[in-house]
């Protein structure tokens, strides 16, 4: 057990029952102890600069890895912004920032340069936290370490259950994290989010080490870390969930013009696109083509509960499609940068085809043999594009730069590449 672990599990540390979890990497003896309180109680929330630079302080003075944690209020209001973070390391304690108070967080991530950052699906919080001014050197990623030690469920409270010992509880992942003032329960929720997160870490770390993985998960935190910002999708309204009814060109413009209009209305409102008008009343308005708002009014999505000039709202966005001239309307599918569409394969190409089957096979079949998604094991679109375009001399020199060429860790090189080469060559 670790030093964090025995303070976890003594009297400071209020749980309900049970008994303290055997060493971290292990398996847990007995049943599984509910983590209901953070071991100091629940910060204070840092809402002013004086709060904040003492927090600052203290987590420059502390020691080891941060756990990092943030809360969006996704389904609720527009983007994907912060609206509470959540540390934790040695020495310092929990801190509970709101960054609407504070929104300039730049000089807490200056006290932590060069200090480790471990977080839970390390993805997802980077690009806000990257909008307060947190941007981390290097860092552990407690999901993905769970995905290539090959653990089943690799959500938090899983992870903390099955490799620590404790419940967490996970009542309040989806509540508006933008309400203020945030409600004791969530504030506690949102503590113990961080409060067993670098534990995780160490657990996982001798985990991926015994197995023989570490160097590997190593490379994969490093991508993550050093990635660039991701770059504004093409055409977003092409995600609209129910585009595959839509065929015509002129329907395709009205929901771009829709999904716009929405859109705009969203980000003035704050608030989720969702919730101004659904993805199926998008649709639905695209493939009648209504001629006025008494027939909008009659379509799934604009009931009795519309309002008169929402109704004409929407109505003059399909209007304004319908009046496009042909050349201004947009085009079925989007423009196709890679190979096609694997169903397609057979038809267009089919000794790519066989090569596609042959490496998905191999691929497979590795992922299985070192306990892992195969996704993680390489990218399925590096798969596809290997056997679209294969080398003109296949062999591990030729197969390995193309993986390299398409962003593949050299330890994925490594280990995929003799199957490929094999299953290209067959």
């Amino acid at each position: 057990m670790t030093d964090a672990q025995d303070t976890a599990a003594d009297s400071s540390l209020r749980t309900t029952g049970g008994t303290p979890p055997d060493d971290a990497g292990s398996s847990v003896a007995g049943a599984p102890i509910p983590l209901l309180e953070p071991r100091e109680g629940i910060p204070p929330v840092v809402v002013d600069e004086a709060a904040l630079a003492r927090v600052i302080a203290a987590f420059a003075a502390g020691s080891g890895p941060v756990a990092v944690d943030a809360e969006r209020a996704s389904g609720y209001r527009y983007g994907q912004r912060a609206y509470l973070v959540q540390l934790r390391r040695e020495g310092a304690g929990t801190a509970l920032i709101d960054p609407v108070a504070c929104p300039d967080l730049s000089g807490l991530g200056e006290a932590l340069a060069g200090v480790e950052w471990v977080l839970h699906a390390a993805t997802q919080d980077l690009p806000c936290l990257r909008e307060i001014g947190m941007t981390p050197s290097s860092l552990f990623d407690t999901e993905l370490a769970g995905r290539l030690a090959g653990f089943p469920r690799v959500g938090l409270g899983a992870m903390v259950e099955g490799v620590l010992g404790f419940v967490l509880e996970k009542g309040h992942s989806a509540v508006d994290w933008s309400t203020r003032p945030l409600p004791e329960p969530w504030l506690r929720y949102a503590a113990l989010d961080v409060e067993l997160l670098v534990d995780l870490r160490d657990a996982l770390e001798k985990e991926l080490d015994r197995q023989g993985k570490l160097e590997w998960a190593r490379q994969e935190f490093d991508a993550i870390a050093s990635a660039p910002p991701a770059e504004p999708r093409k055409d977003p309204w092409r995600r609209t969930s129910g585009m595959h009814k839509v065929r015509r060109r002129r329907q395709l413009g009205v929901v771009r013009e829709l999904w716009e209009t929405r859109d705009r209305i969203a980000q003035k409102r704050d608030v989720s696109p969702g919730k101004v008008l659904s993805d199926t009343a998008i649709v639905e308005a695209a493939l009648a083509l209504p001629p006025n708002v008494h027939a909008l009014a009659g379509l799934n999505g604009y009931g009795h509960r519309m309002g008169r000039r929402q109704l004409e709202q929407w109505q003059a966005a399909v209007d304004r499609a319908k009046a496009l001239p042909d050349a201004a309307l947009p085009q079925p599918g989007q423009p196709v940068t890679g190979p096609p569409p694997p169903r397609a394969w057979a038809d267009k190409d089919p000794a790519a085809a066989a090569r596609l089957s042959a490496a998905r096979a191999a691929v497979s079949t590795l992922a299985e043999q070192l306990t892992m998604p195969q996704e993680n094991l390489i990218a399925p679109d590096t798969v596809r594009r290997l056997c679209w375009e294969p080398p003109k001399v296949v062999d591990a020199e030729t197969v390995g730069t193309a993986l390299v060429g398409y962003g593949a860790r050299p330890w994925q090189v490594e280990q995929v590449t003799p199957v490929l080469v094999a299953a290209l060559s067959a």
